[in-house]
């Protein structure tokens, strides 16, 4: 059962992950079962139906319940028209426009939640090969009063939420959007670039590449507020947004977020080279590593990859017809404990999406070191979060305070101390701001922290523990219901 808890030295004992602990209870082979759990033919088998991030989309969404038919738009940030097999491999770099392509849609069967409106759609930018994939589901005959956007981690997709969507989106009022980052998932991949030169600079600019996307989609779709969810990097991404773009959010779910906490090594380091080869290390890899060995150091090997910009992703496209057993290692111990067919559909999700081309994959390393901490921690930036000033055409206000929840599981590798000590930073920030004031005055300062442990869950408390996950942000979107009905209240007096 998931609680608000206390810090307490044992919420940070770090586990085994789960593929891994169900094998040693099973008398497997656990080197096996950790690498290379993916035969030889059967990877090869894969590489060669080189099967497109639509087709692999398409099949893990399939697994939502009540849809009549999975949306899925096969137009893909990628390329125009079809997806070629050349693209798909990472060997061509398309600068097109992107045609006008209606958005797909289905509508749900016997669904005692509904009716609904499923519908996948890509979300064209400005400039040059600059698109959002999104997934999107609204209630039909319902005026969508509120709004939440579920933005993934480091190298995955939209579809990795798909435990999530129904049940998210059963309740009255909202509408649901899930985004594929600039340069990931199905989005569109744009040559990444730093023009910057200072090293704080270089930072905001890979950060920028996200938001800045984010921000244009926002306003495309016209939403005024909006809450926000991010898993991992999705998550740091949300804190930046929030700190760049104030004054459209109602409220910041942060689900395992990457970079919150610091590591005085990790903002005093050197950044990449600009001019090197583009390509970073995923954060679930890297850090699984790190919590396992404590202090250590980083393997020298690690370190060279990571300050030349290289990634497992690269590693993946290179590998040829090896790449599928690469990408098993992975899968297996993120979604081995999934039914056989959606583990499946993952992995082959997985795969899909690690061997196009690279793209997105290369800000990481401006915005992370090996050991996945943060160059520019969220912890010294978390303060200003729901406190920045909103500019309007009528003038200019200062923001009173933002709700803000950390989610972790109860073996995650992410460090849950980061949440406690950014939840007393924001509590003691709210103290400072609104000290003084009338209690009708402080009862008007949204700003608050709840840091929740999730049972039975690892980095991925989404898809660990999806029940739990889905009744504690359901219970978070009560609460932004119940503040709007106050604010409104306020405004009729």
């Amino acid at each position: 059962m998931a609680s608000t808890v206390q810090e307490d030295a044992s919420t940070r004992t770090q586990q085994s992950p789960l593929a891994r602990q169900r094998a040693k209870e099973q008398g497997e082979d656990t080197a096996k079962t950790e690498w290379f759990p993916l035969g030889y033919k059967e990877g090869f088998s894969q590489w060669w139906a080189g099967l497109t991030p639509a087709v692999t989309e398409h099949r893990v969404l399939s697994f939502i319940p009540y849809l009549q038919s999975a949306p899925t738009q096969m137009q893909t940030g990628l390329t125009t028209g079809a997806e070629s097999p050349d693209a798909a491999n990472g060997s061509e770099e398309s600068e097109s426009e992107f045609p006008d392509v209606k958005p797909v849609t289905s509508t749900s069967t016997n669904d005692p939640y509904g009716p609904r409106i499923w519908k996948s759609e890509l979300v064209k930018l400005s400039g040059r090969n600059r698109a959002l994939n999104e997934f999107s589901i609204e209630r039909v005959g319902e005026n969508a009063e509120h709004n939440l956007v579920m933005l993934h981690g480091y190298g995955a997709g939209l579809g990795f939420f798909y435990r999530n969507f129904e049940p998210l989106s059963r309740r009255h009022g909202w509408r649901l959007y899930s985004l594929d980052l600039l340069g990931m998932g199905r989005s569109s991949r744009p040559r990444f670039r730093i023009d910057a030169k200072d090293h704080d600079g270089k930072i905001r600019e890979a950060e920028n590449w996200f938001v800045d996307a984010l921000e244009e989609w926002r306003v495309a779709r016209g939403l005024s507020t909006f809450t926000l969810l991010g898993h991992s990097l999705g998550g740091y991404l949300a804190v930046a947004y929030a700190l760049k773009y104030p004054g459209h959010l109602d409220k910041l779910i942060l689900a395992s977020p990457v970079g919150v906490p610091e590591d005085p090594s990790a903002v005093a380091a050197a950044l990449p080279d600009p001019d090197d080869a583009t390509a970073a290390a995923p954060p679930d890899a890297a850090s699984d590593e790190r919590q396992a060995a404590g202090a250590r150091r980083r393997p020298r090997w690690l370190t060279y990859l990571w300050d030349a910009n290289i990634s497992p992703f690269s590693l993946v496209r290179w590998a040829g017809p090896l790449g599928p057993r690469l990408v098993s290692g992975w899968t297996s111990r993120r979604f081995a404990h999934l039914p056989a067919d959606e583990f499946q559909a993952l992995h082959d999700y997985s795969y899909s999406l690690f061997r196009q081309k690279g793209s997105g994959e290369y800000a990481l390393a401006y915005i992370l070191t090996p050991g996945v901490f943060a160059r520019s921690p969220l912890i010294r930036r978390i303060r200003g979060v729901g406190r920045q000033d909103v500019v309007r055409e009528d003038g200019s206000e200062r923001e009173k305070g933002l709700p803000v929840v950390f989610l972790y599981g109860d073996h995650d590798w992410m460090d849950v101390k980061g949440g406690f000590d950014a939840k007393d930073i924001l509590d003691e920030e709210k103290k400072a701001v609104t000290e003084g004031l009338s209690v009708q005055e402080q009862a008007k300062d949204n700003g608050s922290a709840r840091v929740v442990i999730i049972d039975k869950a690892g980095h991925h408390v989404y898809l660990d523990n999806p029940n739990r996950f889905n009744h504690i942000v359901e219970e978070e979107m009560e609460g932004v219901e119940r503040r709007a009905r106050r604010a409104a209240r306020e405004k009729a007096k």
